[in-house]
């Protein structure tokens, strides 16, 4: 579990308020020119003998006056990540990943997050619009056996959101060991539309891990090539038993560096309906789900045009270099029974708001030194994060068209911005493809990649966030602040 002594070993320790250095973190050249290994657990653990652990919904304690109220509690645990072993991990309420908060549009929901760990934490609510009060503050934590209320108003549309740690210096390792859950926000667009629904709409969270075969999950800052066990909701390489009918998957990519290129092993499509923002505008078929770290897919499967008794493996296409047989393969369904199936994907989903004409242009450079030094540095426009500075002010209804560049030549790298979700106008000067025509919180943009986006900041003034969410590298200084007011 992560502890002081944890920290200042891996150069993490607090460099004062006012700035923040990398100094003893491995750059990621350094770690390029290293072979991938595999760990252990990647090459003893039997792939598919264990089911996908489905995340529990919460049920609020209090409905009154309007308002969904819910207790989660941050603390240690242990969880069954490797068949018949137990690891140590961190929690929201005991479940690894976090439990699922149902929400629905124009209704609140207030949730007292009591941390029971011996390091602080923040929650950030990932997508959603909230005053920078309930936003999760990385400079903001709360304190080992406090509690702190935070307050969604919801007054957005539908959107499959996540929550998870944030807390400065410390956000990368805490929702590496497990701080992370799943917030569906649905509204009566969504609801009305007859998609796959109850037990047959499935959070999955994908992500990758360092675990040896003692169990042991192992943490070490931008050790990106020993993190080859996947993990789907929280267990190594899984299966899913479904019926031959259509599912609803919601796919989160919550790991720290990797990115995911997802295809079904036989090449057949799946039809993607939603992205970070919720629905897109038209269903999209592909035979390939690209998902940088934050980035949600929402996609349908159906599994009718399979015989009962087919294994269909969900399989990485992207490796990186790294060994196949433990980062090829995802989870695999297992189609056990017959069923009837009501639901249909219409050919329109929603309808997207005419953009409004910009009155801003701003330039983004997110670039990570890629000197081989050890105190190299991630930055926003050539600036290190500093929580004691405004790096962009912007006038309340602006409507901006932010360029996004990656100047790095191995480096990949992605941007989130709190508060709001944007729409991808270019890429590379090339009209977005339908699976980014939807609203999004987070680009991808990969080394030499020019990504023109156009966000609208007219819900709550204050201070906010936008970084790179590979956590690894805006725990090394890629992160920065915008005010609006």
């Amino acid at each position: 579990m992560p502890t002081r002594r944890t920290v200042l070993k891996t150069g993490l320790a607090a460099a004062g308020s006012s700035a923040f250095t990398a100094a003893a973190l491995t750059p990621t050249l350094l770690r390029r020119s290293e072979p991938a290994t595999t760990t252990a657990a990647a090459t003893t653990t039997a792939k598919f003998t264990t089911p996908m652990p489905i995340p529990p919904v919460l049920t609020p304690y209090s409905t009154s006056g309007g308002i969904d109220r819910y207790r989660i509690t941050t603390q240690p645990a242990q969880a069954e990540i490797l068949p018949g072993i137990m690891s140590d991990v961190l929690t929201y309420g005991g479940h690894f990943p976090g439990p699922v908060i149902r929400a629905r549009s124009g209704r609140p929901v207030k949730v007292l997050h009591t941390n029971n760990t011996d390091m602080g934490t923040s929650v950030h609510l990932h997508g959603a619009s909230v005053t920078p009060a309930n936003d999760g503050s990385p400079m903001d934590p709360i304190e080992p056996g406090q509690s702190r209320l935070y307050t969604y108003p919801n007054n957005q549309p539908h959107a499959s959101l996540w929550f998870h740690d944030h807390v400065h210096h410390m956000e990368s390792e805490h929702v590496y060991r497990g701080l992370s859950g799943t917030y569906l926000l649905t509204d009566d667009i969504e609801a009305a539309l007859p998609l796959p629904a109850g037990q047959y709409d499935i959070p999955i969270s994908l992500r990758d891990a360092d675990i040896d075969d003692t169990g042991r999950l192992n943490y070490t800052m931008l050790d990106f090539p020993h993190r080859t066990t996947l993990l789907a909701n929280g267990r190594a390489y899984p299966y899913l038993q479904v019926a031959a009918r259509k599912y609803r998957l919601r796919l989160l990519n919550n790991s720290n560096l990797r990115f995911f290129k997802l295809r079904l092993a036989d090449g057949s499509d799946m039809i993607q309906i939603g992205s970070d923002g919720g629905l897109l505008p038209a269903p999209h078929p592909t035979d390939t789900i690209a998902l940088s770290p934050a980035e949600r897919a929402d996609i349908v499967i159906d599994f009718a045009r399979y015989p009962v008794g087919t294994q269909l493996v969900l399989e990485n296409t992207l490796l990186n270099g790294g060994p196949a047989d433990s980062l090829g393969q995802v989870l695999r369904f297992d189609i056990v029974r017959q069923e009837t199936d009501p639901s249909t994907i219409p050919a329109t989903l929603r309808t997207l708001p005419p953009l409004p004409q910009p009155t801003v242009q701003r330039t983004v450079v997110l670039s990570l030194e890629e000197t081989g030094l050890p105190d190299a540095k991630g930055t926003i426009n050539g600036k290190v994060y500093d929580p004691d500075r405004i790096d962009t002010k912007i006038r309340y209804g602006a409507s901006e068209v932010w360029t996004v560049t990656n100047p790095n030549r191995f480096s990949p790298h992605n941007l989130h911005l709190h508060l709001i979700q944007f729409r991808i106008l270019e890429r590379n000067g090339q009209p977005p493809t339908p699976a980014e025509s939807g609203l999004k919180d987070t680009v991808a943009v990969q080394p030499g990649e020019t990504v023109k986006l156009q966000a609208t900041f007219d819900t709550y003034k204050g201070t906010y966030l936008y970084h790179c969410h590979l956590l690894d590298h805006s725990a090394m200084g890629m992160m920065a602040q915008y005010k609006v007011s």
